[in-house]
């Protein structure tokens, strides 16, 4: 499966990783997180196509843009998790597997709104709680899912 893209989007706030809450997020940034995935992909024969941004229409437009042959799509919805409708029905769309990534530990946060998520349906798979290595995960089931 080599020379596939990885589709990898990030919501809001996550572009201040590293100095925002490092007790829930810890202290890696939005960069070391992507040389991780690019590491990894690159271990894979992938190509990663990592984003970030904001603003829920522009995640949603790049998303809708996620070519058939991609192996998959990882994404970190960060706050978009607890109600964005509009990210869920752009997932449930994508012709190719998702997967939901979250730093912390979803379960477990004190706000009872953040232990819900409204995209988690359109996801094949979650993964919630073991930081950075949560994409490497996602990578790694992904690739397990074309053996």
């Amino acid at each position: 499966m080599k020379g596939r893209r990885v589709v990898v989007a990030n919501g809001p706030n996550l572009n201040t990783l590293g100095t925002r809450e490092p007790e829930i997020y810890g202290l890696q940034t939005l960069a070391d997180i992507q040389a991780m995935v690019d590491a990894k992909a690159h271990d894979l024969g992938w190509t990663a196509d990592f984003f970030q941004s904001n603003h829920e229409g522009e995640l949603v437009d790049r998303l809708q843009r996620t070519p058939a042959d991609a192996v998959g799509v990882i994404i970190n919805p960060a706050g978009l998790t607890h109600y964005s409708i509009a990210l869920y029905d752009c997932l449930r769309a994508l012709p190719v597997p998702i997967v939901e990534v979250h730093l912390s530990n979803l379960f477990a946060r004190k706000e009872s709104y953040r232990q819900t998520s409204v995209t988690a349906p359109a996801a094949a798979a979650v993964i919630t709680g073991m930081g950075s290595r949560g994409y490497v995960f996602a990578m790694e089931y992904l690739s397990g899912l074309y053996e």
